[in-house]
């Protein structure tokens, strides 16, 4: 069964406990977590404050996606407020092996992030390195987008890199995940599913996260 990951970035922030406690009492496996600071996305989310408040509502497994510049300044600071899987966009980061080593030094797992454009065999030399791939499958910045089709091919062959090493490494789908395209995005090889406006949307998320989880 896939890792299920609702992207709080689609919740009722006004609600945000109420959210917490709906997504305890699902078969949501983690709390996807998206930091954005208007400089690599055009776009600004939350930051260490708002989860260290959702890591006071849950024991899940918070999953916390920078998309940010700079992430080497922020590491520590996201440990501190509770994360437990730290990723930075190899787009993002200069010194791409000293940001991993930095984030499991401070005692999370390490995940790497790409954007469509990037090819998976850019992560060719880390992947050994790492715990979790996020392949972003829209464009990052904006909730509610469509999933870009030819990120089937890159699950594809990334499963393949993954296999043919051994390694376990997670292959994480972010954006436009929904109940219809979910068993063609799990059966191209990825195992954790990113799901924001599919679930916080949904009239009931908590059978929609079952659903995602059957699949």
């Amino acid at each position: 069964m896939p890792i299920i990951a609702p992207s709080l970035l689609a919740a009722d922030f006004l609600n945000l406990k109420d959210e917490c406690t709906m997504l305890n009492e699902s078969e949501a496996d983690w709390y996807h977590l998206d930091v954005m600071d208007g400089r690599f996305v055009p776009n600004i989310s939350f930051g260490p404050m708002i989860i260290e408040f959702i890591r006071k509502a849950t024991t899940k497994v918070c999953d916390v996606h920078l998309m940010i510049e700079e992430p080497e300044k922020y590491a520590a600071q996201f440990k501190n407020a509770g994360a437990d899987i730290l990723s930075v966009h190899i787009e993002a980061c200069r010194h791409l092996h000293r940001n991993i080593e930095q984030i499991k030094s401070l005692g999370m797992r390490a995940g790497v992030a790409v954007t469509p454009h990037t090819p998976v065999s850019a992560l060719n030399d880390i992947l050994h390195d790492i715990d979790l791939v996020c392949l972003m499958s829209v464009n990052p910045g904006f909730g509610g987008q469509k999933f870009i089709p030819y990120t089937l091919d890159k699950i594809k062959q990334l499963r393949k890199m993954i296999d043919e090493r051994g390694l376990k490494v997670h292959i994480e789908i972010d954006g436009g995940v929904t109940v219809e395209n979910a068993a063609s995005i799990i059966a191209a090889g990825a195992d954790v599913l990113v799901a924001g406006n599919t679930v916080f949307k949904s009239a009931d998320p908590k059978k929609t996260i079952a659903q995602l989880k059957k699949l």
